[in-house]
């Protein structure tokens, strides 16, 4: 079992998405999202997959997209850190969105391949020891835990799901 990271195991940013999380079992909490945030994405009407609520910003595709990448990375950290100490850089979202075909796919092929992710990400978390899970390297210039990725996860999903129902749907 995951237990909550405390404030000193992620960046002050990160704290936005960490405090979205409720106090359950985490990886239920990322179970119930997959499921959850699939069947938002795949519900959605046809015509509504390309719409952006304002000009510059992302179509529904790309929201999930990002998502999408998004889990990747912070997977890939903890990943990393639960085998090693080590230093990883930041990832700039406008470069990785610049250089996507999500608009030119379906929404249901992204949303199969975010749940794929996530299925993959729990299978991560579920095999790491209580001390892996505590242990910490740096990405983006801030010390950050195996399970603080964790609630990122988690977190950055409820965000751009809060989002999505304010501005979109």
């Amino acid at each position: 079992m995951i237990s909550r990271p405390q404030p000193d195991e992620y960046s002050a940013y990160a704290a936005r998405y960490v405090d979205l999380v409720g106090d359950g079992p985490i990886l239920e909490i990322l179970g119930e999202q997959k499921d959850s945030t699939y069947q938002l994405f795949t519900g959605l009407h046809l015509a509504k997959e390309d719409y952006a609520y304002a000009e510059g910003k992302w179509t529904i595709k790309q929201v999930l997209g990002h998502m999408a990448d998004t889990e990747r990375v912070f997977a890939y950290r903890a990943l990393v850190f639960s085998r090693e100490s080590i230093t990883l850089p930041g990832f700039d979202q406008d470069v990785y969105m610049e250089n996507t075909t999500f608009n030119s796919r379906t929404l249901e092929d992204i949303a199969n391949e975010f749940k794929t992710i996530r299925e993959s990400s729990l299978y991560l978390f579920k095999s790491l020891t209580d001390e892996q899970s505590k242990q910490k390297g740096i990405a983006s210039g801030n010390p950050v835990s195996v399970r603080a990725y964790a609630y990122m996860i988690a977190g950055h999903e409820l965000h751009h799901i809060n989002i999505l129902k304010e501005r979109y749907l």
